[in-house]
């Protein structure tokens, strides 16, 4: 029995050491993750590992110095160009590898290799937007410029000689979760993550939910209920500011929607309204400093690793220091010695629809201008861990590649078959060239020079420097299209609804050192109707933008606290212009006890979205439910038939000026509604389910307590995520963080003979779950504080430093 039952452990022990030693399907190996020699416990880091060394890993051409601050941002201190960004490489991937490797497997549709099937249409997806052919077409013109190949080389080289001395025990953490292993870096990567940005940023659209609005309304109703230009607006170029160009004027036919007679299926993912960001400049005649300050804070999924790393490069061509983006040379958004920068996303119209005839079901040939035109073909071998490969084929017309074909399963439901995608990331664009060039800029030419070589994602680059000068301007490709183009599904058999130019880059707008004293942006409409050229019907909601200026405008004597102060604000002007009006057709008389004691909290509310307040919760949910009650009978938004409602400012004009509308009635009940009916009904819904979730109203209806924000972890690995970020703010405010989006860094530039900058980040600068800097940036940004960078000059500068030598 004895011999029976040792001969049973060992048999046993054999099975679980071979089934912890293998992957099974898209399991990895566990007996590796958690082994104490190469499993995660190795990835554990004391706030005071990081020790002085000298580092010999080739590929520098001269020894570079770096210095490590108590934030663990690293100044690089090179006696060239190549070195530096080498050096970056080098630094970002030892902080950042998994969070870089991850991002561009996704844009190059390859995360089902490393995750299974589970991410099998995603992959699909990302292959028939052209995410692919894009990132090749726009490598090779960087590849082209001298300067911009030395630099993506240098970089790759950097980031490869980390690589190449890791041992698997030293792998981050998520590889050994996930169970696969780095793989080298090429330049072609860092041109995937730049269109795995463009896709973050302006990939959204509405035009198959307007085209159905359209079938289903006509254009009388379609253009009261969308009108291309809000009534409230206080655009990013001020109104009055007169264009000094000829406008190049083209194709003024109008453009043909397709029409849709029985609607559309296509649930094509919408631009989401929380994704915007904040800047401004303050010229030196409102700063305390006699100097310009700025401003900037993206507005981003809050993600862990922080989307940001923070770096200091110097050489004898540039010091600059600010926010890079991981698996991207330089610096994105910062200053230098001489200027400061940052950026919003405009929200310009630059991805359309176009139907294609295609000749026969060999979709060979499609027609287009009267003649029939070649398809090109290219073929997409998409790799499925513990699967065999999927062979796809994506056709491929002048406007782009046509995403789904019948029979096929559609990451974006229900794709309508024989729609072609056009969008400006697919056209090559050198957006590295204007970051290198805005690191080195020294003054405003040098500033307008850098963003002639920017295409995607358009964003406002707000500019401020030491020679007293602000400006900014909504800069990128822009199609030159005729007003409303791509508002609606296109014919693409019409060459007369083709992108046939970009609005010349000396063109897009832009404005230097207004008399207000300041300029700024919030994701909201570039300019006013003056301007001669179509970028979108629809922008960000006014609100973020108009609370800036009005602050702004009364400011004198500008601090850099000041300007902190209202990177934090969280006044909701939505809420001061709708609530009252929800109010004055609310029937109190029948309320419940819990009704009326909500009712009585939102009176007293002062419109501002702070951690503790209670106002903001009964608020938002009660937009929400009005807003579905209101428009939710006869405009729906299904898979099966994708709508949208109208913004926030139509509702409240039509409030305003028509409170007998016919949208009031719900065609779906046998009574005539009223607005006051509409206006109780969802008040006490709201009430309702607030007690519902979080019980009778007191403590549990907290702002932060029911907004519940998270920075989830990019492998949406909650264990990894910080849960329950106890903080303010909303959607609509200027601190715009909700739930899972805000502000993903905060910077603050104070300009001046020697410039001084101040940031948070929702996180920190390593990577690694385990490290002390995986969070330690987080509670300064919550509370809504920065902290002074360490702008070096020189590598022997005093201070408390860790310091390498790369050799």
């Amino acid at each position: 029995m004895r011999l029976l039952k040792a001969l049973l452990s060992t048999v046993i022990a054999v099975a679980l050491v071979y089934a912890l030693n293998r992957s099974w399907g898209v399991v990895p190996a566990l007996g590796s993750f958690i082994s104490p020699f190469t499993g995660f416990w190795q990835n554990a880091e004391k706030p005071d590992q990081l020790q002085a060394q000298s580092l010999t890993i080739g590929g520098t051409k001269q020894p570079v110095e770096v210095l490590f601050d108590s934030l663990h941002i690293p100044h690089v201190f090179a006696q060239n160009d190549h070195d530096a960004y080498f050096a970056q490489g080098y630094l970002t991937a030892r902080d950042r590898l998994w969070q870089m490797e991850f991002q561009t497997h996704a844009a190059a549709g390859r995360v089902a290799e490393i995750v299974g099937d589970r991410a099998t249409e995603l992959d699909r997806y990302n292959r028939r937007l052209g995410m692919g052919f894009a990132a090749e077409q726009s490598v090779k013109l960087m590849m082209d410029d001298p300067a911009i190949r030395e630099t993506l080389e240098a970089y790759s080289a950097g980031i490869n000689a980390y690589i190449n001395q890791l041992k698997p025990a030293q792998y981050p953490l998520e590889y050994k979760l996930l169970g696969y292993a780095p793989e080298p870096w090429t330049p072609i990567k860092c041109a995937y993550f730049l269109k795995y940005m463009s896709g973050v940023l302006a990939l959204g659209a509405d035009d198959v939910a307007m085209t159905n609005i359209l079938a289903k309304y006509g254009p009388e109703v379609t253009n009261d209920l969308f009108p291309n230009y809000p009534k409230h607006e206080d655009p990013i170029i001020p109104p009055g500011t007169k264009w000094d160009f000829l406008p190049v004027y083209y194709l003024k036919s109008p453009s043909n929607p397709v029409p849709g007679k029985n609607g559309f299926a296509l649930n094509w993912p919408r631009h989401d309204p929380a994704i915007g960001s904040n800047n401004w400049a303050v010229a030196a005649t409102k700063s305390a400093t006699g100097y310009p300050i700025l401003a900037n804070d993206p507005h981003l999924n809050l993600s862990l690793p922080s989307i940001w790393y923070l770096i200091q490069l110097h050489t004898p061509t540039l010091n600059v220091m600010g926010a890079s983006m991981p698996g991207s040379p330089g610096v994105i958004g910062g200053f230098n010695q001489h200027i400061a920068w940052g950026e919003t996303n405009v929200g310009s119209d630059v991805l359309d629809f176009y139907k294609i005839k295609f000749k026969d079901n060999t979709r060979r040939e499609y027609w287009h201008d009267n003649k029939w035109k070649p398809v090109t073909r290219r073929v997409e071998v998409v790799k499925i861990k513990g699967r065999p490969d999927l062979v796809d084929t994506v056709l491929y017309t002048h406007h782009g590649p046509v995403m789904y074909e019948p029979g096929q399963k559609s990451f974006a439901k229900n794709f309508p078959v024989g729609y072609a995608v056009r969008w400006v990331a697919h056209d090559p664009a050198n957006e590295l060239k204007c970051f290198y060039l805005l690191n080195r800029a020294k003054n405003h030419a040098d500033y307008r020079e850098a963003l002639t070589y920017y295409g995607a994602p358009a964003q406002n680059f707000v500019f401020a420097d030491v020679n007293k000068d602000i400006a900014i301007a909504p800069n990128g490709r822009f199609p030159l299209k005729k007003k409303q183009q791509g508002k609606f599904l296109l014919d693409g058999t019409d060459p007369n609804d083709d992108w046939r130019a970009y609005i010349p880059a000396d063109q897009n707008p832009h404005v230097k050192n207004p008399p207000r004293g300041f300029v700024s942006s919030a994701n909201q409409s570039s300019t006013d109707p003056t301007y001669p050229y179509y970028l979108n019907w629809q922008f960000a909601p006014h609100e973020r933008g108009s609370r800036i200026n009005q602050r702004l405008t009364a400011m004198q004597r500008a601090t850099v606290d000041s300007i902190r102060n209202l990177q934090f604000d969280t006044y909701n002007i939505r809420a001061a212009e709708l609530l009252p009006k929800l109010l004055s057709h609310l029937q109190s008389g029948n309320l419940s006890a819990a009704q009326k004691q909500a009712l009585n909290t939102l009176q007293q509310w002062t419109y501002n979205q702070t951690t503790a307040e209670l106002g903001p919760t009964i608020f938002v949910e009660w937009e929400k439910r009005f807003m579905e009650a209101l428009w939710g009978d006869e405009l729906p938004d299904s898979d099966s038939l994708p709508l949208r409602k109208p913004s926030a400012d139509r509702t409240i004009r039509l409030l305003e000026e028509n409170p007998n509308a016919r949208w009031f009635d719900d065609v779906r009940t046998p009574v005539k509604e009223t607005v006051a009916d509409i206006v109780t009904q969802s008040f006490r819904a709201t009430v309702d389910t607030l007690t519902k979730r979080h019980g009778p109203q007191g403590a549990g209806w907290q702002w932060a307590t029911t907004k519940a924000t998270k920075i989830s972890h990019l492998a949406r690995l909650d264990a990894l995520s910080a849960l329950n970020v106890q903080v303010g703010g909303g959607a609509t405010v200027v601190n715009a963080i909700t739930s899972r989006t805000g502000p993903s860094w905060r910077l603050v530039v104070e300009l001046g003979p020697m410039p001084t900058g101040y940031a948070a980040l929702p996180g920190g600068q390593s990577g690694n779950p385990g490290s002390h800097y995986y969070l330690n940036m987080l509670e300064t940004w919550r509370k809504g504080q920065l902290t002074k960078l360490q702008y070096l000059t020189s590598p022997q500068a005093p201070g408390t430093y860790v310091r390498w030598k790369l050799n």
